[in-house]
């Protein structure tokens, strides 16, 4: 069962790249494939090095009321776009407007494919 959520979790996540990659100029996906590979890579380094930049700037989050995040993602997108191939973020606009765009995206998306049956637990 965690599998398949994960498995969603990554179509989701691909698909919500490719929306992205069709609205935002200077966001540019060659095809579904580069699609589930930039999503793989993408939340790798969100959580790997995102993870650090985000404890590191926390400060900076606080002040700022949590909007430094779009920043740390947009940081994120260009980093994973620059050793994915087939994925590429030419602007720091570009990447700023995919962050936030991919967060509404994928977090509409996410809620859309929800399972809310309640759970059962088998001994």
């Amino acid at each position: 069962m965690k599998f398949v959520r994960l498995l969603i979790r990554w179509l989701i996540n691909a698909l919500s790249l490719l929306i992205v990659a069709h609205f935002v100029p200077g966001f540019e996906l060659h095809g579904i494939v580069h699609a589930l590979i930039a999503a793989v890579v993408f939340g790798f380094v969100n959580s790997t090095l995102g993870l650090i930049l985000r404890v590191l700037t926390f400060p900076l989050t606080i002040v700022t009321f949590g909007l430094f995040l779009i920043v740390i993602n947009a940081i994120m997108l260009k980093m994973a776009a620059s050793v994915t191939p087939g994925f590429a973020v030419t602007t720091w606009t570009a990447a700023l407007i995919g962050a936030i765009l991919l967060t509404l995206i994928s977090s509409f998306l996410h809620w859309l494919v929800r399972d809310d049956r309640p759970r059962t637990r088998v001994d």
